[in-house]
């Protein structure tokens, strides 16, 4: 195992000690000319146990990037990790985490209310087949039933 310092923080992170479902800043930014962006782990399974099948996650990810505009200019993105276990949440400025809970929450509440998924063709999207409205709603379900959990990241 590499104990070298990586440049992604995320690589540093011990993997084994984290209890998802968590939220946790992951990486701060200032930018040249003064902005800030904040990057955001939004774990929803434990690492290395579980995972989100492809379905929910291209799924969720586009009706999070959608819904959550709704609720905040300060979106700039919304990324599924490689590993299926979660996202990165992008945000201008360094919004509280109780800021942000509430985002989340709002945004995922959305997703049980959807009646579609947001852009899921050929004309939008690289897999226009590749969704499932029901595996996302799934996934936000029970994001939400652990949402007490959320700001408590290691086991």
């Amino acid at each position: 195992m590499n104990t070298a310092r990586m440049n992604v923080e995320s690589f540093n992170l011990d993997h084994r000690t984290v209890a998802a479902p968590y939220v946790r800043v992951a990486d701060r930014k200032e930018l040249p000319h003064g902005d800030v962006i904040t990057k955001y782990d939004v774990r929803f399974t434990q690492p290395n146990v579980a995972h989100l099948e492809m379905k929910a996650i291209h799924s969720l990810e586009h009706l999070f990037a959608e819904c959550s505009r709704n609720h905040s200019e300060a979106v700039i993105d919304f990324s599924p990790m490689g590993c299926q276990t979660g996202y990165y949440l992008i945000l201008q400025g360094e919004p509280d985490v109780p800021g942000v809970l509430e985002l989340i929450e709002a945004t995922l509440t959305d997703v049980l209310d959807a009646t579609e998924v947001p852009a899921a063709n050929e004309v939008q999207c690289g897999w226009g087949e590749n969704h499932s409205l029901d595996a996302a709603k799934q996934a936000a379900r029970d994001f939400l039933q652990q949402r007490s959990e959320w700001e408590k990241v290691s086991a």
